[in-house]
């Protein structure tokens, strides 16, 4: 289960005759648990998988019977089936319940699949836990919240002041640490960025790299510290290892974080390039991929471009690097063998060229083609 979800817009966008508009956003407040209620929440835990396996197993057999017409259960038939079974929990109640119900069956409509993957509670390959609930089954209580019956405080309470959430839910990372995490409606007011446009070329020396020769910084985030992680390991110090995991995924979201924002306050018109990272995954690159998080960063962008009231949009990469920014020629260096030549001068006009600014400029010019074609078929 996601710990918190995709924040959305809930009003227009700014236009470019207009200085500033208020909007409605919708991001996750997340704080920590104090670690005297992860006793609690592990158990709690453990029958939110006891509910999401009960219905992995209720819906593979209705999908699949023995005799009569195969039915996909929805969430208002696992709801019907479930009725009354919180009395046999300790911790979690009818609502948890529901809300468990509600997910899976909006994950197996979207795998569309007739079985999901079990949830497990022990061992070495247990899920992380996660304990949904309903906005009216939090309460506040002074410095801390009441749930089912317990209390928890948290680190930074005062953050929960005036503030009105939805449903949300204690999500665990994989330290082990819980977290309360809770979307809210923000307001927010969007004004015209400085700036036109950019292009956003992607890649592995330098996380991005705009068309105006803004860089992301290198990603060496996990690389930065794979000595020490790879000691930990050998000396079989797991939660040490867990760590300093999490500070290499901390020390990558904050620097994507900075970089996006920096990006969606100075330009109007984002263009990012569309490099998969699944397919380089089965090269060689395989861990620099993971280390730049390209998709993480495409995400950022998306939503804050929203809030923001920009527009991004995704545009093909293909022959971005060969291609001369200046007169189009396809005179740059090509194949994996070239990737090592970051400068480059075109042969037919004699420009030169850095390799990834010149991608970037090619991505820019590339969607603003894509856009001027679009508007031309949709003219009469």
């Amino acid at each position: 289960m996601n710990a918190a979800s995709a924040p959305t817009v809930s009003g227009a966008p700014a236009k470019v005759g207009e200085s500033t508009q208020t909007v409605f956003v919708r991001r996750t407040l997340r704080m920590k648990v104090k670690r005297e209620a992860y006793r609690w929440l592990n158990a709690a835990a453990a029958e939110v998988n006891l509910v999401w396996n009960w219905c992995n197993e209720t819906t593979a057999k209705a999908a699949r019977p023995f005799a009569g017409k195969p039915k996909w259960l929805s969430e208002f038939d696992l709801n019907n089936l479930s009725s009354g079974a919180a009395q046999y929990f300790e911790r979690i109640g009818a609502d948890t319940i529901q809300c468990v119900n509600r997910e899976y069956a909006a994950k197996r409509r979207a795998a569309g699949r007739t079985r999901l993957r079990w949830r497990v509670s022990r061992g070495a390959r247990r899920s992380l836990g996660c304990v949904p609930f309903k906005a009216a089954s939090l309460k506040r209580r002074g410095k801390a919240v009441r749930f089912c019956g317990k209390s928890f405080r948290l680190f930074e309470p005062q953050r929960l002041q005036g503030v009105k959430w939805r449903q949300g839910c204690f999500a665990q990372d994989a330290v082990g640490d819980w977290w309360l995490c809770l979307p809210v409606k923000v307001k927010v007011e969007t004004t015209v960025a400085p700036k036109e446009a950019v292009g956003i070329d992607l890649g592995l020396k330098e996380v991005a790299l705009t068309s105006d020769g803004a860089r992301c910084e290198r990603s060496r985030f996990y690389r930065g510290i794979e000595p020490r992680i790879a000691q930990a390991q050998r000396r079989g110090h797991r939660r040490q290892a867990k760590l300093l995991h999490r500070r290499a995924a901390n020390r990558r979201r904050d620097a994507l974080h900075k970089f996006s924002r920096r990006i969606v306050n100075e330009y109007q018109y984002i263009a990012v390039g569309d490099v998969s990272s699944p397919r380089l995954l089965k090269t060689r690159m395989a861990k620099a991929v993971l280390d730049s998080g390209w998709g993480m960063l495409r995400q950022m962008l998306r939503y804050k471009g929203e809030h923001a009231g920009r527009s991004v949009v995704i545009v093909s990469e293909r022959f971005t690097t060969r291609a001369c920014s200046s007169c189009g020629c396809l005179t740059g260096p090509s194949g994996p063998r070239q990737l090592a030549v970051r400068r480059w001068c075109c042969s037919a006009c004699g420009a030169e060229h850095d390799r990834d600014v010149n991608a970037a400029r090619n991505i820019l010019a590339g969607s603003r083609l894509r856009t001027s074609v679009r508007g031309n078929e949709s003219s009469p």
